[in-house]
């Protein structure tokens, strides 16, 4: 069983290989390897989160160099269920974006740089949540920065360019940081494995104890988007397509959160920052709810209540008690699938009314009322209406708060009864522009084509009706585009066709997706108990050590 603890790691990275050998002369050959290979991994991933719950923690030493020599790679409850989740939700988006690839015509000019791309980024998510010690953890993370540049940058668009900039420069910088905190931790402990590091760390000083957990913990907080250092993604995430937005947006920001339980449990076990995460929690769900309200373009409402509702994870960070680690781990789990499917959502809108702005969008629940109810149940499951997923996971974590006591306990449930009813504010402002309110003037029609060439102006925006969409493809109709009216945008960055019924790979995987959430609240006694159990695992960490170094 120990064998199959690398493959969600390998079997990406080599089905890339292949990708790029075939590229765009066998397309259909490329997609199936995306999705045979994703199906694998998701496969594989349940067994190693059975195996884990059942047997313990699983580990095996590539090259069978033994710590602190080799690469340690270790698969427990908490990273066989985020394995789980996490290729569960990227073989949904996969889905979503082949069903908008073949309806933006992206098989006649195809982005062969896609699929390589996006297997590489599976590869490294999966890496992180297995990797066994820093060295390990960093590449994955700069495995993650090189696909999520170039998944960013689809296109070549201006905005495109732009927000992938602003994205390496920060994640530069948190990996030169990261690398810092990498040096200090084993020139201090004379290893970087996890497990030895566990029995190490606590002989150092006090001092250099914090200082290198400052700084991990800054690392992490950058790659979770947490306030303050969470300015990079409102402007970051939205210009991206809809699937690259959506994995970005439930995915990569809890890889960060990840890690931050990781070393909190792992590492650092004495909670000493304790109130720092508490106080940190507390401003990401006020101000990132407050950012929220103020919005009215969809992707970058939905990005701001991604900042706040990662408060609620920290806010579990912080308290360290066996019932917040355990809402905490069901939090991530849920939020995953919830917020990547808000996002999937958001694509569907978009090619239904042109646009993401939702004051110049409304009738989508007489227009599309299938659309209305995909964006419903997760929009009150994020709001946490009862007796969904989200409820369940926030009223674990209040319950550890009022168990716990302390005045930052207390103020953190004040703080998220309130963020949990700004969201269902947020949610119910969208609800009422996009969906209940008569079809505002300008709206496109229902129908429209909004097609263009490539060499689409950078800003993705047709201002005026002399600004036609370029010519091309035979017996494809063309109409000007009304003035200021946002044009939704393809893989490519082209400006595409609003149609009156999106292409069913993108709304059977977003109806998945929003099927995988309510399982949550199906099958919510079962996830608690696996929950707590790997909350008990994390604070005891005996397994997790004695597995690795096998004693």
């Amino acid at each position: 069983m120990n064998a199959l603890v690398p493959l969600p790691v390998l079997l990406p990275l080599c089905a890339t290989g292949l990708s790029l050998t075939f590229g765009t002369r066998l397309a259909r050959f490329q997609r199936f390897i995306s999705v045979a290979v994703l199906t694998a991994v998701l496969g594989f991933s349940v067994t190693l989160m059975i195996a884990a719950d059942q047997r313990g923690p699983l580990s095996v030493h590539l090259g069978d160099f033994a710590p602190p020599l080799g690469i340690t790679l270790v698969a427990d409850r908490l990273s066989g269920l985020m394995l789980t989740v996490s290729s569960a939700v990227t073989l949904a988006v996969l889905v979503y974006s082949l069903g908008q690839g073949m309806a933006d015509r992206d098989q006649e000019t195809p982005v062969a740089v896609f699929h390589p791309a996006y297997l590489i980024l599976v590869a490294g998510v999966s890496c992180t949540f297995l990797a066994g010690d820093l060295v390990n953890l960093y590449v994955a993370f700069e495995i993650m920065l090189v696909a999520s540049f170039v998944l960013l940058t689809l296109g070549g668009t201006g905005p495109r360019i732009r927000a992938g900039s602003t994205y390496v420069i920060i994640s530069l910088f948190s990996s030169m940081l990261f690398l810092t905190a990498i040096a200090m931790t084993y020139a201090a402990a004379g290893t970087a494995n996890f497990a030895q590091l566990a029995s190490r760390l606590p002989e150092l000083p006090l001092g250099v104890q914090t200082l290198i957990q400052a700084m991990l913990l800054t690392v992490f907080a950058v790659k979770a988007a947490v306030f303050p250092v969470a300015a990079w993604l409102p402007d970051s995430y939205p210009t991206a397509p809809a699937p690259v937005t959506a994995v970005f947006a439930g995915l990569l920001t809890k890889v960060g959160v990840y890690c931050m339980l990781r070393t909190e449990t792992l590492l650092f076990p004495g909670n000493r920052l304790g109130d720092l995460l508490m106080a940190v929690a507390l401003f990401s769900m006020t101000v990132g709810i407050l950012g929220a309200v103020a919005q009215t373009d969809l992707k970058r409402l939905f990005s701001f209540t991604l900042i706040s509702h990662i408060g609620y994870m920290v806010f579990g960070i912080g308290l360290a008690s066996r019932a917040a680690y355990g809402g905490a781990i069901f939090y991530v789990a849920h939020h995953i699938t919830v917020q990547t499917t808000l996002f999937l959502v958001a694509g569907l809108i978009e090619r239904r009314g042109g646009t993401n702005e939702l004051t110049r969008i409304g009738g989508l629940a007489k227009a599309a009322p299938l659309l209305a109810l995909l964006f419903f149940v997760p929009a009150m499951n994020l709001a946490g209406i009862p007796p969904l997923s989200g409820f369940i996971g926030k009223l674990g974590l209040m319950r550890a708060g009022v168990a716990d006591g302390s005045a930052w306990a207390w103020i953190l449930v004040a703080g998220s009864t309130l963020t949990s009813l700004l969201t269902l504010y947020v949610m119910a402002k969208v609800w009422n522009l996009a969906f209940w309110r008569t079809e505002p003037p300008g709206q496109v029609a229902y129908g429209t084509v909004l097609e263009s060439s490539d060499d689409t102006d950078d800003d993705d925006t047709d201002t005026g009706p002399d600004n036609i969409p370029g010519s091309g493809d035979e017996g494809i109709r063309r109409t000007p585009v009304p003035a200021g009216q946002t044009i939704a945008a393809s893989l490519q960055g082209r400006a595409v066709t609003t149609t009156t019924r999106p292409p069913g790979a993108m709304t059977g995987a977003t109806a998945a997706a929003v099927v995988l959430g309510l399982a949550f609240t199906v099958l919510a006694g079962p996830l608690t108990a696996f929950t707590d159990r790997s909350a008990a695992e994390l604070i005891s960490r005996t397994p997790y050590t004695e597995e690795v170094l096998g004693r």
